[in-house]
C-alpha cells in the first residue's frame, strides 16, 4: 500500500498563474527578457502544478521595486488580504486598533523570504501561510498575549520563508498553515 506525502505541495490555483503569466508579460514588455526568454517562462509557468515550480518559473526575472516596501494602515476596523495577491518582499501592518487578517495561503510569493512587521495596538491578528512555509517569530514582541503557532512537523523545500516582527500590543497572533 502506497502512503501520501505527509506535507504534500502546495498546489496553485488559476490565479496565480495568471498573476505569474501577467508578471512575465510586463518583464517583456519593459525590455528584461528577450522573446525566447519570456516563451520559455510561458511554458514553466503554464506547466507548474505547485508553488515552489511557479517561484522558480519566476526566479530569473528582475525584481519587481524591491527596495519598496507596501504599508497597509487602518486606525479601527479590519485589515483583510485574502485570495490571489503579490506579496511584496516586506509588508508593513500598522493599525491602533483593528483586527487584521492575512490569508497568504493563495498569494503569489516572487521572493523566497518576505517579511512582515506588524505595529498593532489592540485586536486579534490572524495570519494563514502556505503549507510548505516556514515561519519565524522571533522578532515579535508581544505586550499582553502570547503567539498562538505551532509549526509544522516537516516541511518541504522550495516553500516561502516568513519572517514576521514588529510589536502588538494587547492582542493576540495566530499562525496557522493552510489545511491545502
Amino acid at each position: 500500500m502506497t502512503s501520501l506525502p505527509e506535507n504534500p505541495p502546495s498546489l496553485i490555483n488559476e490565479d496565480a498563474r495568471d498573476t505569474a503569466v501577467q508578471r512575465l508579460r510586463e518583464a517583456y514588455a519593459e525590455g528584461h527578457i528577450s522573446h525566447e526568454e519570456m516563451d520559455e517562462g510561458l511554458d514553466q509557468v503554464l506547466t507548474a502544478k505547485t508553488q515552489s515550480e511557479l517561484v522558480s518559473a519566476l526566479a530569473s526575472l528582475p525584481e519587481e521595486d524591491a527596495g519598496t516596501t507596501s504599508t497597509i494602515a487602518a486606525a479601527g476596523g479590519q485589515i483583510k488580504r485574502r485570495g490571489t495577491w503579490r506579496v511584496p518582499r516586506m509588508l508593513k501592518v500598522e493599525s491602533a486598533f483593528a483586527r487584521v487578517h492575512l490569508d497568504l495561503s493563495h498569494a503569489v510569493f516572487e521572493h523566497p523570504v518576505v517579511d512582515i512587521e506588524l505595529q498593532l495596538g489592540t485586536g486579534k491578528a490572524k495570519i494563514t501561510v502556505p503549507r510548505d512555509a516556514t515561519v519565524d517569530v522571533e522578532g515579535l514582541h508581544t505586550g499582553w498575549k502570547d503567539t498562538r503557532y505551532k509549526p509544522q512537523r516537516s516541511s518541504r523545500p522550495g516553500g516561502p520563508r516568513i519572517r514576521i516582527s514588529g510589536s502588538m500590543g494587547f492582542g493576540r497572533l495566530k499562525i496557522r498553515h493552510a489545511r491545502r
